[in-house]
């Protein structure tokens, strides 16, 4: 097999896991698609490029090795799940609140600041749940997907294989879900508001009572 060849096998693992750590409808998804319904495509998909860097953030983390990132992110794992859990709780309550007519106006005011917006808060929302750094951390110990014999290049390989895989599945769910959002009528988009904001919000709780001992096993899956 060529180096060529090889390469794109490092890639395609990546991918592989990028997918793996994406497809889950967590928190991170449903947040995604509300946004894609109300806003757009465009939205949806620069709001998912957030979560996908977040946990590249995560990967490289896992795969160098950073054990004072490591230590420092356990040190904090408890102050940090309880913030990510407000965040979402706020979130979902203003997703429960809002008015769909002036979301669907709205529409029409993409902005950069926006779209901005979008991104920046799916990324500290992702980052906000460290135990994506230990997922990333059993699967690159638990798997050979760095090779028998792990060097810089393969890893960067594999981690660019993990942004395409995460890239490329919020591509897909903010295009699919975009192309059904203009058959739904306002009484729809209410009822999408209603349980969107229910979901997010349980989740959010839950986020911040997997923080403490006895409900860790509560934790949902950060995508």
């Amino acid at each position: 097999m060529s180096k060529a060849m090889y390469d794109v096998v490092y890639i395609f693992r990546g991918m592989l896991i990028g997918l793996m750590v994406s497809v889950p409808l967590g928190p991170m998804g449903v947040l995604i698609i509300q946004k894609t319904l109300h806003k757009g495509a465009l939205s949806g998909f620069i709001a998912g490029m957030g979560a996908a860097c977040a946990d590249l953030f995560y990967a490289f983390v896992a795969a160098f090795g950073l054990g004072f990132v490591v230590n420092a992110i356990k040190a904090h794992e408890v102050f940090l799940q309880i913030i990510g859990g407000i965040f979402l709780l706020v979130i979902g309550l203003k997703i429960y609140f809002d008015n769909p007519l002036k979301q669907i106006k709205a529409r029409r005011r993409v902005t950069k600041k926006g779209l901005i917006g979008d991104f920046l808060s799916l990324f500290f929302l992702t980052v906000s749940n460290p135990v994506t750094v230990i997922v990333f951390m059993a699967v690159f110990a638990g798997t050979s997907v760095l090779g028998e014999v792990p060097t810089f290049f393969t890893e960067i390989l594999v981690l660019m294989g993990i942004f395409l895989g995460g890239c490329a599945w919020w591509y897909v769910l903010s295009t699919v879900v975009n192309i059904f959002r203009r058959k739904f009528r306002l009484r729809v988009l209410i009822t999408i508001n209603r349980v969107s904001g229910i979901i997010i919000t349980v989740l959010g709780g839950l986020v911040i009572l997997s923080a403490f001992e006895p409900f860790r096993s509560m934790l949902p899956p950060a995508a």
